[in-house]
Order: C-alpha cells, then sequence, then structure tokens
C-alpha cells in the first residue's frame, strides 16, 4: 500500500483499492500533518481532505492512488495531495464540484468539501479516462514572490514500488538573475541510487559554477565515489530570455510550446564514471506560454500532449501527474519535472 518515504523531494503513494485501506491512509498522512506542526484546527481539516478523497476513489473510481509531499519552504510548509484514478471521468467537472451533486444518491459534499477546506484546488476530468485532483494545504497562506518573475516548477516523482527511497531527484535554484533546474537518476533504484543522486544534488545546490556543463563536469568529481547517474541541468536567464541546457545519459527533455517544440539530446556517458572530453551547453530560444517537460526513463518515452484537451490551463502538477498516470513503467524510480517562466 505504502511505496516510499514521505520526503520533500519525492512522493509517497498510497493505493485506495477498497474501504479496507481508507483508515490506513488517512492515519498516515495524519502523521505527515504532525511533522509539520500543523495546528490542530488544519489537521482536522486535513484529515476530512484525505476521507472525502478516499472515497470517491472507492466509490465512484473503483479506487486509485494519492500521491502525498511535503511542501517545505523557509517562509512556509505543507501537504500536496493528488489524487489520480482511471475510471469513468466527468463529462462537467466543474458542476460536480458544487456542494449538493451526486452520483451515488450520496449528500454530494465530498468534492466541496476538499474545494473549501483546501489552499488550493483543481480537477482535471476526461470521459472514460479518469481523473486526477490536485489539493494542497498549508500550515500558513505561503508569500507571493514580489521581484522575481513568475516561475512555476512542479514535480512528480516517485520510487520505484516496494522501494523506501527514490533514485531520482529534482532540485531548483532561482536567483535575481535566473533559474537553474536539475533532474538526476541514480543508476539502479534503492538506498545507492539515492545517495548517488542526493551527492550530485549537492554539488549542484553548492558549486559556483555557473554553465550547465561546467556543473555537470563538479558532479561528475564529486559523486564519483557513487554509483554514478544520468542527469540534464538547465538554466534560464531572466534577462536574455533563452534556455542553456546540457544533459549526460537518458533524462527526455522537450520544449514544448505553440511556435515550436524542441527536445534536448544529452550526451552519452555516466556522471561519476564516464563522461565527454567534450561538451558545450545548447541554447534553445524562449516564447510565452512554453512548457519545458522533463522525464526520467521511469517515464515511456512516446508521449503525447495532444490527448490532454486545455490541461496547460491547469497547475502544472496536474499534467506531470498525467504523465505518470499514463506513461509510468512501474517498475524503476519514475519523475516528470515541468517548468513554465511567466
Amino acid at each position: 500500500m505504502l511505496n516510499g518515504r514521505m520526503g520533500n523531494r519525492h512522493h509517497t503513494v498510497f493505493s485506495a483499492p477498497d474501504r479496507s485501506y481508507l483508515a490506513i491512509v488517512k492515519k498516515e498522512i495524519h502523521s505527515f500533518a504532525l511533522q509539520l506542526e500543523f495546528n490542530a484546527k488544519k489537521q482536522a481539516e486535513l484529515d476530512i481532505i484525505v476521507a472525502e478523497i478516499a472515497s470517491n476513489l472507492v466509490k465512484h473510481a473503483g479506487g486509485g492512488e494519492i500521491l502525498v509531499r511535503k511542501l517545505e519552504e523557509p517562509a512556509y510548509a505543507g501537504i500536496e495531495l493528488i489524487s489520480i484514478d482511471n475510471g469513468p471521468g466527468m463529462s462537467d467537472p466543474g458542476r460536480m464540484v458544487a456542494d449538493g451533486t451526486s452520483t451515488t444518491n450520496t449528500l454530494g459534499q465530498g468534492l466541496g468539501a476538499i474545494k473549501r477546506l483546501s489552499d488550493k484546488f483543481e480537477l482535471y476530468s476526461l470521459k472514460n479516462w479518469g481523473t486526477i485532483l490536485l489539493a494542497r494545504v498549508y500550515t500558513k497562506k505561503p508569500p507571493v514572490p514580489a521581484t522575481l518573475p513568475k516561475v512555476e516548477i512542479r514535480p512528480v516523482v516517485v520510487p520505484k514500488p516496494g522501494e523506501s527511497e527514490c533514485g531520482d531527484g529534482y532540485a531548483t535554484k532561482i536567483t535575481a538573475n535566473g533559474l537553474k533546474l536539475f533532474l538526476g537518476d541514480g543508476l539502479g533504484h534503492g538506498p545507492e541510487a539515492s545517495h548517488a543522486v542526493e551527492e550530485a544534488i549537492k554539488t549542484f545546490q553548492l558549486s559556483p559554477e555557473t554553465r550547465p556543463t561546467d556543473l555537470l563536469r563538479s558532479m561528475h568529481q564529486a559523486v564519483r565515489k557513487t554509483r554514478g547517474l544520468v542527469g540534464t541541468i538547465l538554466q534560464f536567464d531572466f534577462k536574455s530570455r533563452r534556455w542553456t541546457v546540457c544533459g549526460i545519459g537518458n533524462i527526455a527533455t522537450r520544449f514544448q510550446g505553440t511556435l515550436f517544440s524542441k527536445s534536448h539530446m544529452a550526451y552519452n556517458g555516466i556522471i561519476g564514471m564516464n563522461i565527454p572530453g567534450t561538451m558545450s551547453d545548447q541554447e534553445v530560444g524562449f516564447e510565452n506560454g512554453q512548457l519545458v517537460i522533463m522525464c526520467s526513463d521511469g517515464i515511456k518515452s512516446r508521449w503525447d500532449l495532444s490527448k490532454y484537451p486545455a490541461i496547460v490551463n491547469y497547475d502544472l502538477s496536474i499534467l506531470a501527474a498525467a504523465l505518470y498516470k499514463d506513461y509510468s513503467r512501474r517498475t524503476d524510480d519514475t519523475s516528470v519535472v515541468v517548468a513554465r517562466i511567466g
């Protein structure tokens, strides 16, 4: 039922196949709220949200998954819940959120209650495809950055089923000058893969290097005593409005816009074992509304955004969860990171 330890770099996956699991799911997620020091009122509200989400999965979709992640930032903390199912879907999700609407002769207050009690709520559903529900609950309302350009980065990162640690990992650095984004996949899975990617993230966060190629070379030296990893680094300059990217190994990176779509071709090699002697950064143009999507090889490569009408108008976690839902191999650590610059 539980795959992975709660952590802010990856989601914990709870399966909700039938009603017998509902109490366990509620208890486990309640314990996460205690770790973040939710007050009693917020804990009670979160309990209601979790109970309604899990009940809806069993009642309307024949079961599904709840992905849970702690949100720990310097100025705020919270919990993110993503409910995913392959049920019949909804023809009018907006109407179903209204209190009093029901398809199973109940009070019909489930989705309405989740929306009211969540600080962030979104619902995406397609007939004969299923439903993704996003809810975020904060210990206090997070501040809105006033000086930096709007940056939205949303991950779905989960361990291989049955593993308690995740060998995929991502990290970001945002300054007044620009954004850096890293996605890495430690070789194999489990604790050793997790250690490799965590060491790479330390270098990413602490290194004074600015160019992706130089950061990868520093990372290569820092992780030599680990089993190694593959990884890609993106940089966006707020002034020039251009992307710079370099990667080693099989991290898929796609720049998806209305005017053009471009996939980044990474170098062959393994960070920490063997990397090319000569590497160069690749520049990619920027357009308003452009998405950058990064995936580890836990996601099948031939995915298509056109099957998700209007999904780009939702929180990017919905898109990341949709790719996880439809294209995860379920045999390895899995990661999808989606970014958009305002």
